[in-house]
């Protein structure tokens, strides 16, 4: 069975990088005075709305902006709404950014396999030059051998051995 080769094909040039690279900065430095780091413990204390307690959330706005006069007194409603518009502009950049980071790490996972299939194919090679006396070959192959230890799990593709063949 061969394997399939070369899954991404599409590589980011120099300039595409550098690119990027000045707009994440860009952006960084942009939301630098929104970023807050919060310890376990604040998560913890801070960190309990909930998909339900959002529901609460929408419905309390809903009766503020529909019955003004059923407002508590205690409320600073002008806070509470510019609280929630930032909750959902700042969901929003969340949701945006995860689907770029999702994206990327599946570029990156591609780009690693095609790696390392190419790195499998080399191994095979070594050990086949190795067995022909080519000098260097045999060193190498040594060196690449303990990436291949022989007591592997049975859960995990087996790796071949000298022979070419799967252990």
């Amino acid at each position: 069975m061969a394997t399939m080769k070369n899954l991404m094909a599409a590589h980011p040039g120099e300039e595409q990088l550098e690119r990027s690279h000045v707009l994440v900065t860009n952006l960084e430095n942009e939301l630098a005075g929104l970023i807050v780091n919060l310890t376990g413990d604040d998560r913890s204390r801070y960190g309990r709305v909930n998909e339900q307690n959002k529901l609460l959330i929408n419905k309390v706005r809903d009766y503020a902006q529909i019955s003004p006069s059923l407002r508590s007194p205690d409320v600073d409603w002008v806070e509470f709404e510019r609280d929630y518009q930032s909750r959902n502009a700042m969901e929003d950049l969340i949701l945006r950014l995860q689907n770029l980071v999702t994206g990327l790490k599946n570029n990156k996972t591609l780009h690693d396999f095609d790696n390392y299939q190419a790195a499998l194919d080399d191994y095979s090679y070594t050990c086949y030059k190795a067995k022909t006396s080519v000098p260097g070959f045999e060193d190498k192959r040594k060196e690449l051998k303990q990436f291949f230890p022989r007591n592997r799990k049975t859960s995990e593709t087996p790796a071949p051995d000298d022979n070419n063949q799967p252990i």
